[in-house]
């Protein structure tokens, strides 16, 4: 189902049939010229959508708890996310440990931020991992010279 887009002045100036929407389509998309775009949902809809996160962090928690299980999220990574087949084993594992972990902030915390980090950071581990040429660039020995303190910007 597409959410509905309003205004944040239609919000103002129609809230009832803003709301009327909303009790159709469960959530709407207000726009905001000055701001951050914001979505209208009702409680339910979002406790549900908590719940959802819940079970899913407990789910894969269960699953990484147990080796076959373990071993069948590993195996369904590349699907869920393609560029994990330029990750090693070992790396796999460790994007595993961390996914299951910020799921959990995610779902018990409402720290979302924290899954959303470490999908952006294995995904430009694995971007380096695909391109050779890269790769030897970022893992050459440097010089055992020491330039000093660095400062903070």
């Amino acid at each position: 189902m597409s959410t509905p887009t309003v205004s944040f002045s239609e919000l103002s100036k129609n809230s009832k049939r803003v709301a009327d929407t909303l009790d159709r389509a469960q959530r709407v998309h207000i726009t905001r010229r000055d701001g951050e775009d914001l979505y209208l949902t009702t409680a339910r809809r979002d406790q549900q959508r908590e719940e959802t996160a819940d079970i899913t962090a407990r789910l894969l928690g269960a699953l990484i708890g147990t080796d076959g299980g373990a071993r069948a999220i590993v195996r369904a990574l590349p699907t869920v996310f393609p560029w994990a087949r330029h990750l090693s084993a070992d790396e796999l594992r460790q994007f595993v440990d961390e996914l299951v972990d910020a799921t959990y902030d995610a779902a018990q915390l409402d720290v979302h931020a924290n899954l959303h980090r470490v999908v952006v950071e294995w995904r430009a581990t694995a971007r380096i991992l695909a391109d050779p040429d890269l790769t030897a660039q970022l893992t050459r020995r440097l010089p055992d010279e020491d330039h000093g303190e660095v400062v903070a910007p």
